[in-house]
């Protein structure tokens, strides 16, 4: 399973707070040895200030020692505690710098401040209850930035979230807040927020707000397509969004062909699952076919099979090795049930098209499934009015029915993305008459 893991490739592009819930998931499945995963999550954890958190780890990575000891890092307990007590003295003379901090913890002010639209009058407004001064604005960011390192993320979203009313777009911190608030929703488990977050942050990149050359602006696309994989996979909404945003705004897809072909495991997997969303599927193995020679995995290989090849014993074979591959995965792990359902499916239909008559033991073959648990499962799909089809018992046939699309469907299916299309090139335009050229920036949260 270790050849189909991603977390290397997929890491590279997180802050490492959020590669941590991923070594716990590959800690939890067994997939490396786990001494090598707890040194790599000591090795992630130095560069933060969650010291409890490293010395839990530190004791399990070396669980006979009874006394702090010098370890092969150069690191021992002591060192640790003694950081932690350090780090606790920083937080108390950053929180306590000024009293604008306790604005934020009253709720009224904040509700007040979230209904007001003017950035002056919210300035004044603080200034009379606090004596609040823009210049405060920097302490904010280093509290909110020290908050998220310790670990404390609701804390740390907070802080960003005052930030983002008060100051404007065009300031030199609001890109690299942006990214600290989202990452602390998404460790949060806000979803709603976090997916709020993504849209926000999409808009300020596309609209090229002082991100500087297109090299960069590439890189701040590909660190969002990672990062809101997190969301796309826990968000009702996800299934759909991940489809309109990596396959049809084409900045995007240019991004994951550049840089990182292996979402299209992600993108592939939501369409198969999607079954409203099956016009996708022609754009989608294009895709597929156009990168297989720079990214190939079973789910990839799976639609190949299927609808470039017509490989139906290719396709199951493919469709058993995506079952494991999906188990093994830290955003698909709650998928295989259903994926398994909609692929089979997908086979099913396929193979529809071509035959007019079919065996269900030969069916069932290709299918993996018992004959008698095949054929419940097709007359399931035609009580359903799923499928234009009849089954003879007593031959053990299934004789299909005619099953052209109606004008309507194709109508469908013709002006499903229109809209998705249509705003990408109106963003476009806008872009080409906006453009600046400003220096560049970088993120403070990585």
């Amino acid at each position: 399973m270790a050849k189909f893991d991603l977390t290397c490739r997929i890491g590279q592009y997180l802050d490492r707070h959020l590669v941590l819930p991923q070594l716990e998931f590959l800690n939890a499945n067994k997939i490396f040895d786990e001494k090598d995963l707890l040194q790599a999550k000591l090795d992630t954890l130095s560069t933060t200030n969650m010291v409890d958190y490293a010395i839990d780890v530190k004791e399990q990575l070396h669980p006979d020692t009874t006394k702090p000891q010098i370890n092969m890092d150069g690191n021992d307990l002591n060192e640790l505690r003694n950081k932690r007590v350090l780090i606790l003295e920083e937080l108390k003379r950053l929180q306590d710098a000024d009293k604008i901090f306790g604005v934020l913890e009253n709720d009224e002010v904040m509700k007040k401040m979230e209904s007001m639209r003017d950035s002056k009058a919210l300035i004044k407004f603080l200034a009379d209850l606090a004596d609040f001064r823009i210049e405060m604005m920097e302490d904010i960011v280093r509290l909110a930035k020290y908050r998220y390192e310790c670990g404390n993320y609701t804390t740390s979203s907070s802080y960003s979230y005052f930030y983002m009313l008060v100051m404007p777009p065009s300031d030199k911190n609001y890109l690299n807040v942006s990214w600290g608030k989202l990452a602390s929703e998404i460790l949060t488990q806000e979803w709603d927020t976090a997916l709020e977050d993504i849209n926000k942050l999409r808009e300020y990149i596309d609209s090229n707000v002082g991100i500087g050359n297109p090299l960069q602006i590439l890189q701040q696309r590909t660190w969002l397509i990672h990062w809101s994989l997190f969301v796309f996979f826990n968000h009702i909404k996800g299934r759909d969004m991940i489809i309109d945003m990596f396959l049809y705004r084409p900045h995007y897809l240019n991004a994951i062909q550049t840089m990182c072909p292996h979402i299209l495991r992600y993108l592939a997997a939501a369409v198969i699952v999607n079954r409203s969303r099956r016009a996708a599927l022609k754009d989608l193995v294009k895709v597929i076919q156009q990168e297989s020679y720079t990214y190939r995995d079973p789910i990839t290989e799976f639609l190949e099979h299927l609808y470039v090849n017509f490989d139906f014993d290719g396709a199951r074979q493919k469709l058993q090795e995506c079952q494991t591959v999906l188990c093994n995965d830290f955003f698909l792990i709650a998928l295989p049930n259903e994926f398994v359902e909609n692929a089979r499916l997908m086979i099913f239909e396929t193979f529809c098209r071509i035959h007019q008559c079919i065996s269900i033991q030969m069916l069932a073959e290709k299918l993996n499934m018992e004959v008698d648990i095949a054929e419940c499962w097709i007359v399931n799909l035609i009580r359903n009015a799923r499928l234009d089809a009849k089954i003879d018992s007593k031959l053990g046939h299934i004789v299909m029915g005619g099953q052209p699309a109606s004008p309507y469907q194709q109508l469908i299916e013709k002006i499903e993305t229109l809209s998705v299309r249509s705003e990408a090139l109106e963003n476009l335009i806008e872009r080409k008459v906006k453009a600046k050229n400003q220096d560049p920036i970088s993120i403070v949260w990585n």
